[in-house]
């Protein structure tokens, strides 16, 4: 066999066999799987991602002014419950038992 043959058409060839076979068992990894989820989640998965985290804010967002108004409310009815009980337990000043 030429010698120049060996450098010039199997060695090339054999740099190539051996590039392809590391890039398949690196691929075939977990690099490679990492790789193959990143692909697989296109923008459109992205911005649905995005429009749903929007909407998940806008929804807690929601519910603590709902829980602050709540708490709010509780608040007053507390106080008018207070105001109530004591009309109740206060004795009555005025017109109370005299007939004009």
């Amino acid at each position: 066999m030429d010698p120049h043959l060996i450098s010039n058409v199997f060695a090339p060839m054999a740099a190539l066999v051996l590039i392809a076979v590391s890039a398949v068992l690196v691929l075939r990894g977990p690099l490679g799987r990492a790789l193959a989820r990143r692909i697989e989640g296109s923008r459109f998965q992205d911005h649905d991602t995005a429009q749903r985290l929007e909407e998940a804010e806008a929804r807690l967002q929601s519910l603590e002014l709902t829980q602050e108004r709540m708490l709010e409310l509780e608040e007053r009815l507390d106080f008018a419950e207070r105001l109530l009980a004591r009309e109740k337990d206060s004795p009555r000043i005025g017109r109370t038992g005299v007939e004009s």
